[in-house]
């Protein structure tokens, strides 16, 4: 496949050559790289890597409507969740995890990473409901499932610990974890880490989602990594690092780069529960990001909810976490979008897909002229190419109606 016209990031007008689920080759527009090959013109939109979903949570997807009043911060939402996953049947939980993972597939995403419930009132349900997804649309995305439980010590995490182990031999392909819901952060980290040597498998953990300066419980996870644990370890979310002085902040981070920890900053959830009762100055709530990319640390973006008990306006789109870094986190538009595709796609530990030979096809091609459109219109005019096939086009048509002034006159002033 020959996809003809189309503009890169850096703004350069190319065609590119695709063969089987591998870019083989990638020159100037009109060089005609193989005349015979099947083509697409994609004059008139940027061309990118494809977008991946490092955190999200297809479990609680689209249940917004059924909060009679929304939760007001994390640990009412939390509440709010545990009570109404008691009434969810597999079928339930399935039907929206694929209505939300296809909508992410519309708009880019070939890749998610989503965290599931696992728990009393929810027992083992939604990680079958999500195997069951990710079976079924393994020829479309990469899905992996993690196994989301706490707390985890102690007595009160015994029935807990044994759901999560049990979620690991139905199938769930990383060890997750929330250390700061823990009476015990530093034993429910241990635990975990035990867990993911013993079934050897990723890990990734919530990880300080709140706003108390004085628990950085990201500290204790450097320490037991220490940069010699065997498989990948990632921290979500993060927020109390963002409250450190700045020579905290570039310590701690330095520590979870040499740890080879990957964090996943997850802006618009985070903006939207965090800091709710600072009325002065309120915080932001987004982790340290500049001190972690300065350390040489692993950090991507995800969405994270979509449309329920935590976040109701989160719609699963990239290009809205990536707008988020840029005006939440104060990153440059081109590093926001690495954290959504190149480096979203690292931490899942997927192969790279970098608009140049040898890349993986995993594309997007969004209506615009530049990156910076492309973020700020967020259009949904978007062709979406998994292993170099198309699987997913949008179109969007404009018609003015009732048109009285020329077009040619629109943009005089007098």
């Amino acid at each position: 496949m020959l996809l003809k016209n189309a503009t890169l990031i850096e703004g350069s007008e190319v065609e590119v050559l695709v063969e089987g689920d591998r870019i083989a080759e990638v020159g100037p527009s009109g060089s005609a790289i193989d005349g015979d090959a099947d083509t697409l013109d994609l004059a008139g939109y940027v061309l990118l890597p494809a977008p991946a979903e490092p955190h999200a949570h297809l479990d609680k997807a689209l249940t917004a409507d059924r909060v009679v009043v929304q939760a007001g911060d994390l640990g009412a939402a939390i509440e709010a969740w545990h009570e109404h996953r008691r009434t969810l049947p597999v079928d339930d939980i399935a039907r929206r995890a694929e209505a939300a993972a296809r909508a992410s597939l519309a708009r880019g995403v070939t890749a998610v990473r989503t965290h599931v419930d696992v728990g009393e009132g929810i027992e083992l349900r939604a990680a079958e409901a999500l195997i069951e997804v990710r079976d079924r649309l393994r020829p479309l995305m990469d899905v992996q499932i993690v196994a989301l439980s706490y707390p985890l010590t102690g007595v009160d995490g015994a029935d807990n610990r044994a759901l999560v182990r049990a979620a690991l031999e139905l199938g769930v392909d990383v060890v997750g974890g929330a250390p700061h819901i823990d009476p015990d952060p530093a034993g429910h980290i241990e635990f975990c880490l035990g867990l993911a040597a013993e079934f050897q498998r990723a890990v990734d953990l919530h990880m300080d989602e709140h706003m108390r300066a004085s628990a950085v419980d990201l500290v204790d996870l450097t320490r037991l990594v220490g940069g010699s644990f065997p498989h990948p370890v990632t921290a979500s979310h993060c927020v109390s690092l963002g409250l450190q002085a700045p020579g905290d902040q570039a310590r701690i981070a330095t520590a979870v780069a040499r740890a080879g920890i990957s964090v996943v900053s997850c802006p618009g959830t985070n903006l939207h529960l965090q800091a709710r009762d600072v009325r002065t100055a309120t915080p932001r709530g987004i982790t340290a990001l500049r001190a972690l990319l300065d350390a040489g640390a692993l950090v991507a973006g995800g969405g994270d909810n979509v449309q329920d008990f935590f976040h109701p306006l989160g719609c699963g789109d990239p290009l809205q976490a990536a707008s988020l870094l840029v005006l939440g986190g104060h990153l440059d538009i081109p590093t926001a979008y690495r954290l959504v595709s190149e480096n979203a796609r690292a931490v899942m530990g997927l192969p790279a897909n970098a608009v140049a030979p040898g890349g993986h096809a995993d594309l997007l091609a969004v209506r615009g002229d530049s990156l910076q459109e492309a973020l700020a219109t967020a259009t949904e005019d978007r062709l979406v190419i998994r292993s170099g096939r198309p699987v997913e086009r949008t179109r969007v048509v404009r018609e003015p109606l009732n048109r009285t002034v020329p077009a040619d006159k629109e943009v005089e002033h007098a």
